[in-house]
């Protein structure tokens, strides 16, 4: 995602990484000096003058170029643009109401290209595991390896500062993807559930060390760190 500020480097990074150098993208530029409206405190601006402010507005239509990039406008009250690179990297804002705005509009735009089966729903099951993500790599890599081929994607997620950690089976053939749960649960001394916080302890937001089927006293520092997330008051 791109916060579209002064220092964000998402545009530049990935014109880089796909050979894709960045242009001033004309239209977008013009659909910026259409649609932005000036706040009622905002120090005097001229888009026919060459300044400071100008600069930084204009690297915002900065945007990826070559054969394998592409503009999309899904939103016609909006001048940003959903830059792809690549053909299918999709580079949304990071401001939450337009990454929404602009993810709805996507998605119009994919059904409509029927890039998009909004058919085939996906399954998606969670294991929720006392065991470290090191304990149980091997397995999940195997297992990756081997439900592959029926497109089933194998994730594992560490819930830093909990007790327990997450298993991930997600696949559009349900009946394939149910019938890898058994094996998941034995693997892991793990339990299917809804929601990856159904079997912790309430109360209870503490790191443990996991060696096999035992677990030990609580990490001392991870502790520390799980007391600080704990606390953390966001928008303060």
């Amino acid at each position: 995602m791109s916060e579209k500020t002064h220092d964000d480097i998402t545009y530049p990074a990935l014109a880089a990484a796909f050979d894709s150098p960045l242009e001033l993208h004309e239209e977008t530029a013009a659909r910026m000096r259409r649609m932005s409206h000036a706040r009622p405190n905002a120090a005097p601006f001229d888009w026919d003058t060459p300044s400071a402010t100008l600069t930084a507005r204009m690297r915002m239509a900065m945007l990826p170029s070559g054969p394998k990039t592409k503009v999309i406008y899904v939103a016609d009250d909006q001048w940003v643009p959903v830059s792809v690179v690549n053909y299918n990297v999709h580079i949304l804002p990071g401001v939450p109401g337009l990454f929404v705005q602009l993810l709805e509009g996507l998605k119009a735009v994919l059904l409509g290209d029927k890039r998009l089966d909004h058919e085939r729903k996906a399954t998606r099951v969670l294991i929720s595991t006392p065991l470290m993500e090191s304990d149980i790599a091997e397995f999940l890599t195997t297992l990756q390896e081997r439900v592959a081929v029926k497109g089933v994607k194998i994730g594992s997620y560490p819930r830093w500062g909990l007790r327990r950690n997450t298993v991930t089976l997600v696949g559009t053939d349900k009946e394939f993807v149910e019938s890898l749960v058994e094996e998941v649960e034995r693997e892991t001394a793990g339990k299917r559930v809804l929601d990856e916080a159904e079997l912790d302890e309430p109360g209870k937001l503490e790191a443990m060390e996991v060696k096999g089927n035992q677990i030990s006293h609580p990490i001392p520092e991870q502790t520390g760190l799980a007391d600080g997330v704990k606390n953390l008051k966001i928008g303060e």
